[in-house]
Formats: structure tokens, sequence, C-alpha cells
């Protein structure tokens, strides 16, 4: 990040003597003589600090700062005038100036003033990458998947994302719901404000009502002081309930009254408390069938199901698993510094005949292991886990025969292919092993 500096005054005398002292500093420095010319300027360079007249022939110097903002803003700007007043100085604050200086007056107070804002301008601009960064990670744009069906889902929730309506995102383990609902945040006009994931299923009640919702001072014991709630955290912008069937009833009746009027009652209050937020659900429930039987409040559930996407599991998008295993193995070869890879085509026919019940973040998984292991440019079928070469599904559970295949298969797998230890697991001997591997075709 160069530290340039960009002088905007239509006294060119007084913009050529400032540009040589501020120059003599070692910074690169740019003159403008009108607002227009230096928009121009700032467009077109990396600009730290812009230090401003406020009496431009075209334009308010402090009207000046928020256009300059839109452009670039981590940019810091310094207005100058000749007859300062108080109004022009708060003015100039609220627009997002970083300082308000008199000229003549305060002529020794430049340099030192300007040292302050260009170490504020290399922070906003961490700030700024960091924010970026985290937009682009968690964007619409990074959901992997080109298919019909992932396209589909993606669309609603663009839809939906620009609303404050109530999400219920539906799917599998491991299908992206929390990335679904980070990319519904970020598209949101909430997207500067917190977003919040909680797993209900990963907390007793009592803990997730606490955490939820906060609680006072004495409320219970080890309760010392206030504590903030997680949705309380999350005000004014989204929280995330995921696994939101396993919450119990309790609970759901006070998640109900958040949805609404936005309110609720922090544990041992007496008083409710105001919240402005947006809820985004995720479950693997049919949560329809849990309200019909009884096991989820059927008022909770319409609530939530204002707008509902299904995100479907990855054997419903077979076009999408070789591409985004191919993603997270440059992923992953970058991050150990290893030379690019190739899927042998045996290789490639496992990925996709895999029942993938772990769904991209079992895939994930598995390339990472890959790219662990590989020791050549080659991704040979032997670098996958035993069960994508001896998969089986139990068509009839009643089989005895075919119990039994599952069963060898899962202890050959435990033990990593150790016939003795898998002989002694089952209980048999090593020649009646052998005998089954070659009767149920597992000898490889």
């Amino acid at each position: 990040m160069a530290n340039s500096v960009l002088i905007i005054d239509d006294e060119k005398k007084i913009c050529s003597l400032l540009a040589r002292i501020i120059g003599l500093e070692g910074f690169t420095v740019f003159q403008a003589n009108t607002g227009k010319e230096g928009l121009k300027i700032l467009k077109a360079e990396d600009i730290q600090v812009v230090l401003s007249d406020v009496k431009l022939p075209d334009i308010n110097g402090v009207e000046l700062v928020k256009e300059i903002k839109k452009i670039r803003s981590y940019t810091e700007v310094i207005n100058l005038t000749a007859f300062g007043t108080i109004a022009d100085g708060v003015m100039a604050m609220r627009n997002g100036a970083f300082d308000y200086i008199t000229k003549g007056d305060d002529n020794d107070k430049i340099i030192p003033l300007l040292y302050k804002a260009m170490d504020k301008a290399r922070l906003n601009y961490r700030v700024y990458q960091l924010e970026s960064k985290i937009s682009r990670k968690y964007s619409f744009e990074s959901i992997l998947g080109k298919s019909r069906a992932i396209t589909d889902s993606i669309n609603l929730a663009r839809k939906v994302a620009v609303t404050d309506t109530t999400v219920l995102l539906l799917g599998e383990t491991g299908t992206g719901k929390e990335v679904f609902a980070q990319a519904i945040h970020q598209t949101s006009p909430r997207s500067s404000k917190p977003f919040v994931a909680v797993n209900c299923s990963g907390f007793n009640p009592e803990l997730l009502e606490s955490e939820l919702f906060g609680y006072l001072a004495g409320a219970f014991t080890g309760a010392v002081k206030d504590k903030k709630g997680l949705i309380e955290e999350a005000d004014e912008g989204t929280i995330f309930l995921d696994e939101i069937g396993e919450m119990n009833m309790d609970l759901q009746a006070k998640l109900l009254r958040i949805l609404e009027n936005q309110t609720y009652i922090k544990v041992g209050a007496t008083q409710t408390s105001k919240v402005n937020v947006r809820i985004i659900a995720a479950t693997n429930r049919d949560l329809k069938k849990e309200a019909e039987k009884g096991n989820f409040r059927l008022d909770l559930y319409y609530r939530l199901s204002i707008f509902t996407i299904e995100l479907p599991p990855l054997t419903h998008r077979k076009e999408d698993i070789l591409p985004i295993a191919q993603h997270y193995l440059q992923e992953f070869t970058a991050k150990v510094n290893k030379p690019e890879f190739t899927m042998e085509k045996e290789f490639s026919k496992l990925l996709l005949n895999h029942n993938w019940k772990g769904n991209i973040r079992e895939l994930k998984n598995v390339m990472e292991r890959v790219v662990i292991l590989a020791e050549d440019s080659q991704l040979g079928a032997h670098l996958l886990p035993y069960e994508f070469h001896h998969e089986s599904t139990i068509d009839d559970p009643f089989n005895m025969q075919a119990v039994e295949k599952q069963h060898i298969v899962k202890v050959l797998h435990y033990t990593h292919g150790n016939k003795t230890e898998t002989a002694r697991l089952l209980g048999i001997g090593l020649t009646t092993l052998y005998r089954k591997l070659e009767e149920y075709q597992l000898e490889k």
C-alpha cells in the first residue's frame, strides 16, 4: 500500500507549497485545484489521505468528504479552511473527515496530523480487505456447483435475501445450510451488522435458553453478573438457528414471541426486552411431520416456513461431484505446497458412485485425506477410504448373507484391512475369513 496524499486547493501557490513540504516527508503527492479534478485523481490512484480546502470553486470541501468516502471508504480526509466555523467542523466530522483545521493557525499540526491520518488509513484498508474477503467467502458466488438442483436453491435464496423475511433451510447434514445462511445475510441490507450462528443441538435446554436470551445476575447459581444473550448480540443483524428441530417446546414458545413482536425476556427478568433481528433457521428433520406428532409447535413451524429453501443432497447433483472435488483438491494442495494432481479414471468413478451420506462436508474431508496420502501427481483409487471400494447396501435386511458381508466390510475398514485382526474381532479363523472374502468378492 503506497503512502499517497492528494491535495485539493484552488490556490495553486498554497497547493504547490504543501506538496513540497509533504513530499520532503517521503510521501507521494498528487495535486488538484477543483473537487471534480480531485475525484478524478482519486478514482485513478490509490490515495490514502486527502488534504482538501473547504472553499473550492465547484463544491464545498465539507460535502466533498462524502463523495470521497463513496469512492474509497478507507481514505482519510483532512479539511483545511482559512476561516473555520464550529458548524463546518461538526459537519465535516459527521461526513467522515479525520480532522478539520485552520490554515495559518494550525500549520505546525499538518505533518503530525498527516502521519496519524496515514496510520488510520492503513488500518482502514486492512479492515476493508478483511470485510471484502469475508463478503466473497460467504457470497452466493462462493457456493460450489452448477447443477440445476443447486442453482434453483441459490436463485430462491437470492430473491429472499434482499427482504427481511424469515427463512427455513431444509437439507441433510453437510449440504451447506450455514453457507446459505451466511450468503443470505451478506446479500441483505443487514450485511454490515452481526451474523450469529447457534447450533441448537449443542446445548441442553437450560443452557440454550441462557445462551440465546441472556440472563440477569442472580438468576441462577453462578450468574454473578448480567450476560447478553446471542439474540441481543445479533441485534439489527441475523441469527442463524441450526438444528432448530432439537429445540424443546418451552424455548419454541419464547422463539415464537420474537417472531411475532420482536420481544423476549431474559432469564431472571420480569420485563421484556426489544430486539430487531432476522431469523434464519435450518433442520434436517421434516418439521411438519414432527409438528403433527406433537414434537414441534405447529404455530412456530408456520412462522418459520414463510419462505422454505430445500438444499439438495450431493447424490442428487452428481454432475457437481467432480468439480467440487477438484476445488478442494486445489485448496488443500496449495495448503501443503504440493504439485498439482490429476484424478485417474477409476478414482473419479469411485467418487461418482459413492453414497455421500455426509454430502459436501464428507467430500471435503475425503479430498483433504487424499492430498495428505498422495505421493505422486496421479491420484489412484487406492488413496480413497476402504468403503469406497466395497460399498454395498443391504437390499434385504433379513438376508443373512447380505448382513454378514456388510459386517465383514465394516470390520475390515476398522482394522485398515488387517485380515488377522479382522478374523480375531469376528471370532472366526483366518482360513474362514479368506473363504468368505472370496465368496463375497472382497479379496482385494
